[in-house]
């Protein structure tokens, strides 16, 4: 097999050949790509180009990048996409440094054709698998069991030393909508085992573009002078198929790692930015008054929640301004910057470990004209006087937990591992440096918060400003610490960037449920003031009863692990699914006891609502309910559980004071949920909107032990006596949860129903075991076991996307295949929603790809721990051959 590193460089001369004839339906855009095995150095300089360090010399860096008998260091192999002049795959084409180990740009526009001819040079199998674009299915290059025929898996898994060409085109619905930046930011990467074929190093970034956005052969945006594309992930080379080599290869006594040990694994989780740490990442240059567009996108694991904050510039996102774009795995965001403030500026992620990790890069904007426009700054000019100042902070100073009105140390209470105060507990109260205003530059006289200013606790004073306006903060350090103020938001010289480098009574808390378990809640009082007439009480016209019971079931996550196995088998690996599904060693395996919510038809409760075919895909969730602004829900509640439980809804009023009333085992209680204006979409919203419904004894265990179900509310008129949206063809309502069956109420009974062996010596705290517990699901279902997401060809499907958990319920869901329409104030395309614990979205779709295809959460923990379902797209009778017909004509 030829060998990568055999191959030459050569000058942009041959990107004319990439680029065939424009004819009036696009271009045709040919790429070769190679996939080769590299020695990738995260650190080339050996030094922290942020702190001036070497890196043995840096503390923070060493344990990363500083080789050792056990420690890989700074140099790992990879495998990366390369880009050649032409088929004989003989002269490399060169990239932009600041690429690092991500693969050539790949460019086209809407009525674009793009030709991947891809030649793999590696040891193992791979593929390319492009978001964004459209492509049938021997164009998909991602490995699963699909039911499509041999003739279309050969885009599946490229073998060493085998070619596949991938045929990828840009139809107008997958074009960026009116509302979108000209330009949309894409990746594509290897798909055999995407975790693992990522972390290996194979990624890269596609760009779909507006009609005419793109000058001929350069490929060159005509609307920016600049492009970047960035990649922020925590590289884990621990799941690299190059692990076993790169230890053999780097580390001074192979024999000595330990591949399970803690830190070790965590040397080799490389925080950065494509593929540079500390600095390294080839500086990017640009000129003040330049069209500069960012493209950065997320990969990666649970921990790549990462906010990019560009120091001394502004950026647009979206139609707003900002400083940080927030990313997470498979999302990508486009923004623009019209760089004003010269100077060599700081670009890190804003996440404290990954900061402290390396995730940092460094930009340049220079002075090249003397043209460049300057911010008129004739407003006022507002001094603030701030110290930072030592204090001895209570989180709890009242003692009390007000939610329940129990002392916070209560012997079991989820507050007492915080507040207790013993010789091993420091308890409730700390030394903290605070942001403390001063009256003048004297610093002796502390200015008074005001009654409204109270509730601002630790958090230093607001600084306030009008545009236009300078801020001129004296700031006295009367710490023991060096300590700065960083603004965001606001334009600053270098000398005023303060970060060190070289150059009735309601709730309110947070719905992860280990913050709001840990403390994270307050309440807030809402009161007639008597200022001005009250607003008249909404008009409710329609009352729509449900009749709703919790009853106790047992639940199975994988009832088939067929397609599991034949997944993993393929890929050569033992399943991940025995983590989670194996019932030896004392685990419990795939089925559970659970309380769900289930409808019937009258009050008796006699007869179940059998659910329909449109219905099938709920699984575990209760059933959809649906309201119309100026309607009343009316839930009537049996509980046939032995735990007490309930029905409290996000969106709607409910008529309670703030508290829900429980029902205790065998209780009918009736709830009240009217549905003002409020609760339905807003003016720049979709027709419906997405809210949830769950138990709220005990929020976060009535959850995990199963009681959650989806509610939509529309505006009025737009729902049909069915309660299907007017005009539209299939709804579909996911969520997706980590259902952690650690904190359920069953567990006990679980343990003692389906462990075998003794169950005795069983140990709840044990670390396999817990996690063993944690079933990544959609709608209560691993590994593609969820029935009934079946549409046709042309379908209009909306797709209600529910998000709950704690912090590892972070969700990147994406689409194979399809790309759909949200709406944030304007509408936007993507392939990718995000989720989050509390999070509901609404999305659009129109499907156009005939298929069974891949519906899963982007995070790499979560793929392997099954969080994937399948969804089919079945030709509509008579397409394929108009389709066909048309194609002949064409040609």
């Amino acid at each position: 097999m030829e060998s990568c590193r055999q191959l030459l460089p050569q000058s942009l001369f041959f990107l004319h050949l990439l680029l065939l004839p424009i004819f009036a339906e696009g271009a045709t855009r040919v790429y070769y790509l190679g996939i080769c095995e590299v020695e990738w150095n995260y650190a080339p300089t050996g030094k922290n180009i942020i702190t001036g360090r070497s890196i043995k010399d840096d503390p923070e860096a060493s344990t990363f990048l500083q080789s050792g008998k056990d420690r890989v260091g700074s140099t790992y192999k990879k495998s990366v996409y390369k880009q050649y002049s032409d088929s004989t795959y003989a002269r490399e084409i060169p990239k932009p440094a600041w690429l690092g180990f991500l693969g050539p740009i790949i460019r086209a526009e809407v009525g674009d054709t793009i030709i991947v001819h891809l030649k793999n040079f590696a040891n193992r199998p791979h593929t390319v698998h492009p978001h964004g674009v459209f492509y049938k299915k021997d164009s998909e290059g991602s490995l699963y069991p699909d039911k499509s025929s041999q003739d279309h898996k050969e885009d599946d898994a490229v073998p060493p030393g085998g070619n596949h060409t991938y045929t990828w085109t840009v139809p107008e619905d997958h074009s960026p909508m009116a509302d979108d930046p000209t330009c949309l930011t894409w990746v594509y990467h290897s798909h055999t085992d995407a975790p693992k074929d990522i972390a290996s190093g194979l990624i890269g970034p596609l760009l779909t573009c507006k009609e005419g956005s793109l000058t001929g052969i350069s490929q060159r945006r005509h609307d920016v002078d600049l492009d970047f594309f960035l990649m922020f992930s925590v590289i884990d080379e621990n799941l690299s198929w190059h692990l076993d080599e790169n230890i053999a290869s780097f580390c001074t006594d192979p024999e000595s790692v330990d591949k399970e040990d803690e830190e070790f694994q965590v040397s080799n989780r490389m925080h950065a930015i494509n593929g540079y740490v500390y600095g390294n990442l080839p500086e990017m240059t640009m000129c003040a008054g330049d069209h500069v567009a960012w493209h950065l996108f997320g990969m990666g694991s649970e921990t790549d929640i990462h906010t990019a904050f560009f120091h001394g510039q502004i950026l647009t996102i979206r139609g707003h301004r900002s400083d940080v774009a927030s990313l997470f795995p498979a999302t990508f965001v486009t923004a623009d910057m019209i760089p004003s403030n010269n100077g060599r500026w700081l670009l890190s992620c804003q996440v404290n470990n990954h900061l402290q990790a390396g995730m940092e890069a460094v930009y340049e904007v220079r002075q090249c004209s003397q043209n460049t426009p300057e911010s008129s700054m004739n407003g006022t000019v507002r001094k603030y006087y701030i110290a930072a100042k030592e204090v001895q902070w209570n989180y709890g100073p009242s003692g009390l937990d007000q939610s329940t009105g129990k002392s916070l140390q209560e012997p079991g209470s989820s507050s007492e591992q915080f507040f207790k105060h013993s010789a091993s507990r420091i308890g409730g109260t700390y030394w903290k440096a605070k942001y403390v205003e001063y009256t003048d530059s004297t610093f002796q006289v502390e200015k008074k918060r005001s009654e409204e200013e109270t509730h601002l606790g630790i958090l230093g004073p607001v600084i306030k400003a009008e545009v236009g306006d300078t801020v001129l903060v004296t700031f006295a350090n009367k710490a023991s610490w060096p300590f700065s103020i960083q603004p965001h938001g606001v334009l600053y010289g270098k000398k005023w960037d303060g970060t060190l480098y070289h150059d009735g009574t309601f709730d309110i808390y947070c719905q992860t449920s280990n913050h709001y378990q840990s403390g994270m809640k307050a309440r807030y009082s809402v009161s007639k003031c008597g200022k001005g007439a009250s607003a008249p009480d909404p008009q409710y016209e329609e009352v729509r009863t449900h009749y709703i019971m919790a009853q106790e079931v047992e639940w199975d996550y994988s009832p088939d692990r067929s397609w599991e196995l034949e997944h993993h088998n393929i890929s050569g690996q033992e399943s991940y699914g025995n983590q989670f599904l194996s019932n030896e060693n004392g685990l419990l395996g795939s089925k559970y006891k659970k309380a769900i919510y289930r409808e019937y038809t009258d009050g008796t409760f006699k007869i179940p609502k059998n659910r329909t075919s449109d219905e099938e895909h709920l699984g575990i969730l209760g059933p959809f309910i649906w309201a119309e602004v100026g309607d009343v829900l009316n839930i009537v509640f049996k509980n046939n559980a032995t735990q007490a439980y309930s029905i409290h809804a996000h969106g709607v009023l409910e008529r309670n004071d703030g508290q829900v009333e429980a029902a205790k085992p065998g209780d009918i209680v009736t709830y009240r949920w009217d549905v003002p204006e409020r609760s339905g979409p807003g003016p720049n919203n979709f027709v419906c909107v997405s809210w949830v419904y769950y138990s709220m004894v005990d929020p976060v265990k009535d959850i995990y032990s199963g009681l959650i179900g989806p509610l939509k509310v529309c505006r009025k008129g737009a729902l049909g006596s069915d309660g299907r949206r007017k005009g539209i063809n299939r709804e579909f309502a996911l969520l997706f949860l980590v259902f952690d069956e650690n904190q359920s109420w069953y567990l006990e009974e679980n343990v003692k129903t389906y462990a075998h062996g003794n169950q005795s010596k069983i140990n709840l705290q044990d670390e396999e075991f817990v996690e063993s517990n944690k079933m990544h699901a959609i709608n209560g279902k691993l590994y593609a076991n969820l029935p009934g997401l079946t549409m046709h060809q042309e379908d209009w499907v909306n797709w209600y996307l529910l998000g709950m958990g704690q912090e590892i319920d972070v969700h990147t869901v994406h689409f194979h295949a399809e790309t759909f329409t949200y709406r944030n104030g304007k509408s936007y395309r993507a392939d990718v929603v995000d989720l989050f614990p509390g999070t509901f979205e609404m999305v659009e779709m129109v499907v156009g790809n005939p298929g069974t295809w891949l519906l899963h959460c982007h995070v790499s923990d979560h793929i392997h721990g099954g969080m994937e379902a399948l969804y089919t797209v079945l030709p509509r009778p008579g397409r394929e051959r108009a389709t066909a017909i048309s194609m002949q004509s064409s040609s």
